[in-house]
């Protein structure tokens, strides 16, 4: 039996699928009822959109997959005793997917949401009388301001952060690190940006990509930009995240390894690339009028906006005001090596899919569905 937590996400709602594929196990899904609805609910809409885009498996969906009520902020991951004995009788494998992607948060709050149930799915895990792997879905970000290429393997170093984000999920790594070197089976998986279905462009919600590619239309900034130079944006189908996942928790041997799901230096777009096949999709679906492309410094940029930003609707003004949390990455160089994890994945059959073809259909997904 999987465990898994996060499932309505945009990796972990693409995983439940993937292992539905690949195997005949049950899956226990731990979900947070929305205000004024059910858990029962909050199953149907995941179920909804799962066989929307994954009709093959809908009747196994509908036998094989059942939802436990939970919250990774409260002691046990808020699950109640009869669950708790039920995942240690019957776990084989968990996959920890749950985070808050907010950037902006204080460092308490992030890591009450990143680091403490890091450490309520190893105690967990640890109770489990059947558990094969863990595997812990991390973030690239863990990396924060490093310099050249981020190695794949444990970062231990003293380093920068662009946020709390990335600063508690980095501290959350340690914790699973010295697990792992007491012998717990986890892998750690570190996505960059991820976007909808390689071939669909399906995604649960839309995230920071899509409001990145809002920005790079120059719909919002009236066709200003900060000078991107050579900055590249690493992006990665949630579909190609799942594969890898999965592929991982089937295979005991990865435990203790640490995979890089991303483009890499190599494969990932030129953020000059990115802008002009965002404005060639907007200006063909109809959704951002033609824009001349006027590029500044970052601080005349910054400087520019805000002096026109009482002319914009109050809309576009909430939007760019949390644009700066961004700029980091719009106007820095982060590069993510990934060579030894492909070569791993490619041994398990799990390929990559080429980087345009994923924005052009997340891009197509994001104006059908939005």
């Amino acid at each position: 039996m999987y465990f898994i937590t996060g499932a309505s996400g945009v990796v972990g709602s693409a995983i439940v699928p993937e292992i539905i594929a690949r195997s005949d196990a049950e899956i226990m899904v731990m979900l947070r009822p929305k205000e004024g609805s059910g858990l029962d609910t909050r199953l149907d809409d995941l179920k909804a959109f799962w066989n929307s885009h994954y009709p093959q498996h809908t009747a196994a969906i509908q036998q094989r997959v059942k939802a436990v009520r939970g919250e990774i902020t409260e002691p046990v991951l808020g699950l109640d005793e009869p669950t708790q004995n039920l995942i240690r009788e019957r776990c084989t494998n968990i996959i920890h997917s749950a985070a808050s992607v907010r950037m902006n948060m204080p460092l308490e709050e992030a890591e009450k949401t990143a680091l403490y149930p890091v450490n309520c799915v190893i105690d967990l895990g640890k109770s489990c009388e059947q558990l094969k792997k863990v595997e812990f879905i991390s973030t690239v970000g863990v990396g924060g301001r490093w310099e050249g290429p981020l190695p794949e393997r444990w970062i231990r170093e003293p380093r920068q952060f662009h946020n709390t984000y990335e600063e508690s999920k980095a501290a959350a790594e340690v914790k699973i690190q010295e697990a792992v070197e007491q012998g717990f089976p986890a892998t750690v998986h570190r996505p960059s940006m991820v976007v909808g279905d390689s071939k669909t462009g399906a995604v649960i919600h839309f995230q920071i990509f899509y409001f990145i590619c809002e920005f790079l239309s120059g719909k919002r900034t009236m066709g200003l930009y900060p000078k991107l130079g050579q900055a590249t944006l690493d992006v990665v189908s949630n579909d190609f995240v799942a594969k890898a996942v999965v592929a991982a928790a089937e295979d005991e041997s990865t435990a203790g390894e640490i995979f890089h799901l991303c483009s890499g230096p190599e494969a990932a777009l030129r953020l000059f690339e990115l802008r002009e096949i965002v404005r060639r999709k907007f200006r063909a679906a109809g959704k951002a009028p033609w824009t001349p492309k006027i590029d500044l410094s970052r601080d005349n940029f910054s400087r520019v906006l805000n002096a026109f930003a009482r002319f914009l609707s109050e809309r576009d003004r909430r939007a760019l005001g949390t644009l700066p949390i961004y700029l980091d990455y719009l106007t820095g160089i982060q590069q993510f090596g990934n060579g030894e994890t492909m070569r791993k994945l490619a041994e398990r059959g799990v390929l990559a899919s080429d980087n345009a073809e994923v924005v052009e259909n997340a891009l197509n997904y994001y104006f059908a569905n939005k």
